[in-house]
């Protein structure tokens, strides 16, 4: 345990423990018979190395099954075995015996991943820049698809297989290939400019996957379990329409299920497209009539869900007791009207006469996360099987120094999400300067019931600020309408409900003094957090943008185009989001620090603590 974190100071504790997650269970993994759940986890709070381990539902029991650094790790259908990488060598973990073993392999390994049945292992390596996909099993160390030193002819660019492009990193797609539910055949993306789909057999043969990729270039989503054949969804490039195929794995050829249309851009459910047990096709997406604003679930085409939840996850499913196994529970992340707060749900796929129902099963407000398989959920660090509570997983991470209070509104009549968090002990009567904290930007929510997400907060609050987080449009957990209106304008509308937020606030909060109003943020956040000082000088008066974006050209298409259109034919709207327009635009009368990023006539570092930056921004308002 940390006997100083009463007297270390913040930025120090928080690096040294990794902002109070080294020691805390990640990385959970239930296998389909429900008998073991394995979960990475290092020894303490200052440990950064996670080890493997596992926990025998019968009895409650933690066992570490191979010591680390573990990075990450894939278990075969029911958490029998595990296969993960270090420095480039490939181990083999048995979860039943707890004996490791390292496993000879041609390359250097990377992303191992066993069968379903546990036979065979296949890995991605890397050679002169080019990845190709091996397996090994009983018969030997293998090449399944590769093309190693093989230019693609037209750009003169490297072939990838197995793993993810560029594109599909911006839709949250990590991975680059899936085995079958049979462990007879491995779904494969093979990157040269563009990306196609192929099924590989492992006894060496192969067709490819059939469809428009012309049109539907973006490969977003890809499962292949549940019993059925593979699912994905693909996007146009302006990501205004995409389509759920299932994929015949004999011949390659695809069927539409379903159709994915908004004129902003659509926006797909984590965990979605799936088989359910009965063969429907599980498909999330939005329901944006009569009345109605919300992320929802369909199987072929009937709503599961209640319009009033908003779904974030699909975890995976639960038995239900008074149902047919082919009607199990959803397992589902969302919120339920507060934004603030993601709970956990319970879902019927079997949907009678009354209507589409959800059941929250995590009882408490916070921030709540959820895996599940077989009949075993764990629920942020507790393992239940069916109503019975087996364990909770050890959490050794560092107690968090603080206890923030922040104050939660929602503001203006778009109903902005909002918070304010005061020092330690403030009291009321006498002005207290403003900082608006944009963190990572648009798409990443501030206001939450999370207190990890308001430790470092508290740290700039007891530095004698009020600070100040608004969830502007643009952000996801209110409703579709609010995160899709920044389309082609998320610099104006993100701008202007920041200001419209701190003037409805100082309603309620008398004691925040308008007239020294800072803001800093990274990343996104950190464009904003300029663009304020640029845009609006009359109402933020300093500001810090860490690793801003300047340039939106500089951004992966994917992630620029869903806010600001089609680079072709919107050169007016990329300018207008510019920082070096901005800039040329400003009388530079407010201070502005940037952090690994520079602006002619400001100051500029290439690095900076957050010491440094408090100094800053506690200095006069003069350049």
């Amino acid at each position: 345990m940390i006997s100083d974190a009463g007297r270390v100071d913040y930025p120090a504790l928080a690096d040294r423990t990794g902002h109070f997650r080294y020691g805390s269970p990640h990385a959970v993994s239930i296998g389909a018979d429900g008998a073991r759940v394995a979960f990475l986890r290092s020894a303490g709070p200052e440990d950064p190395a996670a080890a493997l381990w596992t926990l025998t539902v019968a009895t409650g029991e933690e066992k570490q099954v191979a010591e680390g650094p573990i990075a990450a790790y894939a278990v075969d259908r029911d958490a029998r075995t595990a296969a993960f990488a270090h420095d480039g060598r490939l181990f083999r973990a048995d979860l039943m015996t707890f004996t490791v073993a390292e496993v000879p392999v041609a390359g250097p390994v990377e992303d191992p991943r066993l069968d379903p049945t546990g036979r065979h292992i296949g890995y991605v390596t890397v050679a002169g820049g080019s990845a190709s996909l091996r397996v090994v099993g009983p018969g030997g160390d293998r090449l399944l698809a590769g093309e190693p030193g093989t230019a693609w002819r037209e750009h003169g660019g490297l072939i990838l297989w197995g793993v993810p492009d560029p594109a599909a990193v911006q839709f949250g797609r990590r991975r680059g290939w899936w085995w079958s539910p049979d462990g007879h055949q491995i779904l494969a993306t093979r990157t040269a400019g563009a990306t196609s789909l192929h099924l590989l057999d492992l006894d060496e043969g192969w067709v490819d996957v059939h469809w428009d990729r012309e049109t539907y270039p973006y490969v977003v989503n890809v499962r292949w379990a549940d019993g059925g054949g593979p699912l994905i969804t693909v996007l146009r490039r302006m990501q205004q329409h995409g389509l759920v195929l299932a994929i015949d794995p004999r011949t390659g050829e695809t069927q539409v299920h379903a159709e994915l249309a908004d004129a902003r851009w659509v926006e797909p459910v984590a965990g979605t497209p799936r088989h359910l047990p009965d063969g429907r096709v599980l498909v999330g997406g939005e329901l944006a009539h009569d009345g109605f604003d919300a992320r929802c679930l369909f199987a072929d085409g009937s709503l599961l869900t209640p319009p009033g939840l908003y779904v974030r996850r699909v975890v995976g499913t639960l038995p239900r007791a008074d149902a047919p196994s082919g009607a199990p529970d959803l397992v589902v992340e969302g919120t339920d009207g507060d934004p603030s707060a993601q709970s956990v749900f319970r879902v019927r796929t079997s949907v009678g006469g009354g209507g589409a129902e959800a059941r929250k099963i995590s009882m408490t407000p916070g921030w709540h996360r959820a895996e599940a398989n077989g009949d075993v959920l764990v629920l942020d660090d507790t393992v239940w099987r069916g109503e019975a509570r087996v364990a909770t997983l050890r959490n050794l991470a560092a107690p968090l120094p603080y206890h923030p209070s922040p104050i939660l509104e929602r503001v203006t009549d778009r109903r902005l999400p909002a918070a304010v968090l005061y020092p330690a002990g403030f009291v009321g009567g006498a002005k207290i300067p403003v900082l608006v904290t944009l963190g990572d930007g648009t798409g990443h929510q501030q206001v939450v019931t999370d207190p990890l997400a308001w430790q470092e907060r508290q740290w700039w609050a007891d530095a004698g600020f009020a600070v100040v987080s608004v969830d502007s449009r643009g952000t996801p957990g209110v409703a579709p309408s609010f995160e899709k209106v920044v389309h082609r304008r998320l610099g104006d509308v993100a701008l202007t409900d920041q200001v419209d937020a701190l003037h409805s606030l100082v309603g309620k909060h008398p004691d925040l003094d308008l007239t020294a109003v800072s803001v800093r943020g990274s990343g996104l956040g950190g464009w904003l957090a300029a663009m304020a000082v640029l845009r609006r000088p009359d109402v933020f008066h300093r500001a810090v943008a860490r690793d801003p974006v300047t340039d939106w050209h500089h951004l992966p298409a994917p992630f620029a185009e869903r806010y600001l259109g089609d680079r072709g034919d919107a050169a007016d709207v990329y300018a207008h989001h510019s920082l070096a327009e901005a800039a040329a635009q400003s009388d530079r009368s407010r201070p502005l620090l940037l952090i690994g990023a520079s602006l002619p006539g400001f100051t500029a570092v290439p690095a900076a603590t957050l010491a440094e930056e408090l100094a800053f921004l506690r200095g006069p308002l003069e350049q």
